[in-house]
């Protein structure tokens, strides 16, 4: 399943070399491997209307939300970020990202929370998994499977956690041993885009703003934004109708309000933006088998400017967290 360059196309790595005579032989694409029997969620654990078998019924949520709810959205956006924190240190060579989907079960149950993503309806069939891990040249809703992770690969983990009757959403892209420049750079302007679309999101300023500033930055180091896949709102529904664009749209006039609440998650790549899927019609690929990164907040915006509600209760030891915007509380 996986795609790369032909032969004689030019590199994704930006080196304007040939990619038979840059990267090929040095990295090869990734395939999906076995994925095991959905696990299941206790009874005891308040579920989303998706779970066992259950559909998703939008319904129109209000965009500001009531201080009950963002108090509880804190609360669970610290828990998702605090169970990502974890995850984050599984990722090692040799480790399967079956694995670390079993902690991130595991982990949801001990904190009587329901992983937001199992179950979720779309494709052929819901999501079988607790938690997305989206490798090299994937770009987002990889399915975890039996493939150990290798030395060089950097991987993306997104998770959600629904607790509370409210979902908290974050993800982060982690390197697995020893990771090329290309790459590491890729990691680094990527986290930077996140903090420069958190930056934008001010009360009274024009939602596209904040696509604007990702873009910006993205272009200007010499990387490319993806279109197919946005932030969006997020509260007791774990997609509301509020669409946050990477790259700037002037058809998104929303002007941003104290009490909204929202993902900015920009996918970032050293080759073309654009995107494959694959047979399962939930694993995004980019096209040309460039690399990707992604990294992902939500944020509820006061008076004074965005908050950040997925920041983990230890920062000491992790880079990323570390690194927060220093205006975002």
């Amino acid at each position: 399943m996986g795609i790369l360059p032909k032969a004689n196309d030019a590199c994704w790595c930006g080196s304007g070399k040939k990619f038979k005579r840059c990267h090929k032989g040095a990295v090869a694409p990734i395939k999906q491997g076995s994925i095991s029997p959905t696990r299941t969620i206790p009874d005891t654990i308040p579920k989303p209307p998706w779970a066992d078998g259950g559909s998703v019924e939008p319904w129109d949520e209000p965009r500001v939300k009531s201080p009950d709810i963002i108090e509880r959205m804190r609360r669970t956006g610290r828990e998702a970020a605090d169970t990502l924190a974890y995850l984050g240190t599984l990722c090692q060579p040799g480790v399967t990202t079956e694995e670390i989907d079993a902690a991130c079960h595991e982990m949801a149950i001990e904190k009587q929370s329901y992983p937001s993503p199992l179950g979720y309806p779309g494709g052929p069939n819901p999501f079988p998994k607790s938690l997305c891990t989206s490798i090299n040249e994937v770009i987002c809703h990889g399915i975890p499977d039996d493939r150990p992770l290798v030395d060089g690969d950097i991987i993306n983990l997104d998770v959600t956690l629904f607790k509370d009757g409210v979902h908290g959403d974050t993800n982060a892209t982690f390197f697995v041993g020893e990771v090329d420049e290309i790459s590491r750079r890729l990691v680094a302007v990527t986290r930077e885009c996140l903090e420069r679309g958190i930056e934008a999101a001010q009360p009274g300023a024009p939602l596209n703003e904040v696509g604007r500033a990702i873009q910006l930055h993205a272009e200007e180091q010499g990387f490319g934004v993806v279109r197919a896949f946005i932030g969006h709102g997020i509260g007791e529904q774990f997609h509301t109708d509020i669409q946050v664009c990477h790259y700037y749209n002037p058809d998104i006039q929303d002007i941003i309000e104290p009490g909204m609440t929202f993902t900015i998650e920009p996918m970032i790549t050293v080759g073309s933006w654009r995107h494959r899927m694959w047979r399962d019609d939930w694993t995004a690929v980019t096209s040309d088998g460039s690399r990707t990164a992604q990294f992902e907040h939500t944020l509820v915006i006061n008076d004074d400017g965005p908050e950040i509600m997925t920041t983990p209760s230890d920062t000491s030891n992790h880079p990323y967290w570390a690194l927060a915007p220093s205006n975002a509380q």
